[in-house]
């Protein structure tokens, strides 16, 4: 799948009073907290806590629906296989389980439907791979508990195959090895719970294709990565909550995701259109969200707190300085030649609390298309469709000098709150910044990229823009590399002039 490492080797009124109304609402965690630990937030940002309390079910078979006995192994498997596309099945409450072989499995027919009754529960007894698999469409998936499934890294236990226009609502996708749930195209996952998965709650990537068209709505989406993949594969880029890859138009408002080991949303590798909104994303381990190599975002009423204690002190304990923040924009911003809502990457009325950092724009000047420091194997930007373009001596000049770039640009942050304590966060280092910087540029030896030029174009060129923010704490601002630190009034001042219309106040207490 192309996976890379995640950080710099790899790889008004009205909005005010809003942003107010959301630091108010409270909660408390801990960084390392197991699952669920953290307090189900309520008020403005409220959503709804489905891990705990999920929809139930049917108690009773709908008319027409085949009935699923959980006395009978394989039970479901077999009656998909013995009835026709577009069949109901109503599965009784208790435990179901297929063979004991780990290639058994629900091949799904096209417009099926699986509900599960109250205490229905499909479970994969740590020996099947898979739950539910096959490319037929139009699956729906209501009310059921899967757990307990093997699936090998990258792969998934719920739509394995990456089949489009799957429906999973009320859904419980739990204590499964590998992706609780893969996607495809005009996949909807609502009010379903994530839980405690081996890698990822929901693995969106789908082979040889992008995804269009996904919504993720009103889940809770926590304490996935459990087998800790970034330790057992150092610089794998391959944990979090959800990892987005490749996906054209997204929806993702509305989800709790919170006390994931590593990054809590994660969109990396030409991903384009999203819609990321009405989230609260809380005390995971990395980056709340982090959008890398794509296109064409909106980021707005977001609360985003306690993230990036973990990750954030590690590295900073292994003396890197690094500007690891808890929203993070790497290699990834607006272009209007590419079909979208927006043609930047607009990022507003955001709530930013007590986490280790802000937002880092970061671009790595070594990374482009066909470069060797491109560990997205084989992919190139949307604008250039053969890799091999990229090379001498085209790639000195226009159009190909921009076009193999995935560039950090026309980037607009305006309207949020940033408040840190450092009482809370419990820092004795700098974990207040703010940053939009690059590397020197120095490879390969073809490269027409290097020096300085990525870091000028960065930070004065590519109209990257902090403006009307209102910050609490004590903020520091990181520019060109991470050991140049500036303060407010040399931020907002020449050549620089970032934040102009923000308003700046000590920690309190301070």
């Amino acid at each position: 799948m192309g996976i890379r490492r995640r950080y710099r080797g790899a790889s008004s009124a009205a909005a005010l009073t809003l942003a107010l109304l959301l630091l108010a609402t409270g909660c408390t965690s801990a960084s390392d907290a197991p699952a669920e630990a953290t307090a189900a937030p309520s008020g403005p940002v409220a959503v709804a806590r489905v891990c705990a309390a999920p929809a139930p079910g049917p108690a009773t078979a709908p008319a027409g629906a085949v009935t699923v006995d959980p006395a009978v192994v394989d039970d479901l498997a077999v009656k998909t296989r013995d009835n026709p596309p577009r069949t109901t099945f109503w599965l009784r409450p208790g435990t179901h389980t297929l063979e004991p072989d780990r290639y058994a499995q629900v091949m799904a027919k096209e417009g099926n439907t699986y509900l599960g009754a109250p205490g229905a529960v499909l479970d994969g007894r740590r020996t099947n791979n898979y739950a539910f698999s096959g490319t037929a469409p139009d699956v729906t998936i209501r009310h059921l508990t899967v757990q307990g499934f093997v699936a090998p890294h990258d792969e998934g236990v719920v739509n394995h195959d990456m089949a489009d226009g799957w429906v999973i609502e009320h859904a419980t996708i739990q204590d499964n090895s590998g992706a609780g749930l893969m996607a495809g195209a005009r996949q909807q996952v609502r009010a379903s719970c994530l839980r405690n998965n081996g890698q990822y709650g929901m693995n969106a990537y789908k082979t040889g294709d992008s995804i269009k068209g996904l919504l993720v709505e009103g889940n809770e989406i926590v304490g996935n990565n459990t087998d800790d993949w970034e330790r057992r594969q150092p610089g794998c880029g391959c944990t979090g909550g959800i990892k987005f890859w490749a996906v054209d138009g997204a929806d993702v408002r509305g989800n709790w995701v919170h006390d994931n080991r590593g990054a809590g949303l994660w969109a990396d590798n030409n991903n384009n259109d999203f819609l990321v909104e009405d989230n609260v994303l809380e005390a995971n381990d990395g980056t709340a969200l982090m959008y890398e190599t794509s296109y064409n975002a909106i980021i707005r009423n977001n609360t985003i707190r306690r993230n990036n204690w973990v990750e954030g002190r590690r590295h900073a304990a292994a003396g890197d300085n690094f500007p690891y923040a808890a929203v993070y924009v790497s290699e990834a911003g607006g272009e209007p030649r590419i079909p979208a809502r927006t043609d930047r990457i607009d990022i507003y009325r955001n709530v930013l609390e007590d986490n280790w950092s802000g937002i880092t724009l970061w671009e790595n000047a070594d990374r482009f298309c066909n470069s060797p420091a491109n560990t997205s194997t084989g992919y190139c930007t949307l604008l250039v469709k053969d890799t091999r373009q990229c090379a001498k001596p085209a790639i000195d000049t226009a159009p190909l000098y921009a076009d193999c770039r995935w560039k950090t640009q026309r980037v607009d942050i305006h309207d949020n709150r940033f408040a840190l304590d450092t009482s809370v966060v419990r820092c004795a280092v700098e974990c207040a910044r703010m940053a939009v910087l690059s590397n020197y540029g120095t490879y390969p030896d073809w490269s027409p990229y290097q020096g300085k030029r990525v870091s000028r174009a960065i930070t004065l060129e590519q109209d990257n823009r902090w403006h009307d923010n209102a910050y609490r704490g004590p903020w520091s601002f990181v520019i060109d590399d991470p050991d140049r630190k500036l303060d407010a009034g040399r931020w907002q001042g020449t050549p620089y002039q970032q934040d102009q219309g923000s308003t700046f106040a000590p920690q309190a207490g301070g």
